[in-house]
């Protein structure tokens, strides 16, 4: 993960870009990560950790109906974080991950393991995916934030 953060931070840092992080299922795992890095005050803006509904849709101004038809862990929501992220801070990138860690709250659509990523930013239309992780709730969690780093790493080039 440190080498991943390593990468970011210099692609980041060579582009004068700063980065805004909207978390739900990784709880500030993600912000945490990318601050383990000296310096990273240079290149992170701030983080949102957005576990309830209800601060999705304060904080990041994720709507009511989107959370009541799609569901917290869906790509509309996603993308509502990632985009009301930026919106809220002053980054020019925003990644968000919502998802079911577990070990309970699956579906059979949406099963535990199932996690929501969405990037936003640079004058690029938002982009959304999505990926089922297998293990225990720490396990989906660690692979989300390796995911989210290596989703920004392909976004910014």
């Amino acid at each position: 993960m440190h080498a991943l953060v390593m990468q970011l931070a210099e692609k980041l840092t060579k582009q004068n870009l700063t980065l805004v992080t909207a978390e739900s299922c990784t709880a500030g795992g993600l912000a945490f990560a990318l601050t383990e890095v000296p310096g990273s005050s240079n290149w992170f803006e701030r983080g949102f950790v957005t576990y309830s509904n209800l601060s999705k849709e304060e904080m990041l101004g994720v709507k009511k109906t989107t959370l009541s038809n799609e569901g917290a862990v869906s790509e509309q929501t996603a993308r509502e974080m990632a985009e009301g992220a930026l919106k809220n801070s002053n980054a020019e990138i925003s990644i968000s991950i919502t998802g079911v860690a577990g070990p309970d709250g699956g579906t059979a659509k949406k099963p535990v393991g199932m996690v929501w990523f969405a990037i936003a930013g640079m004058d690029k239309e938002t982009q959304a995916f999505v990926e089922i992780f297998q293990g225990n709730r720490e396990s989906v969690r660690e692979q989300s934030i390796n995911r989210a780093l290596r989703g920004l790493l392909d976004f910014i080039k």
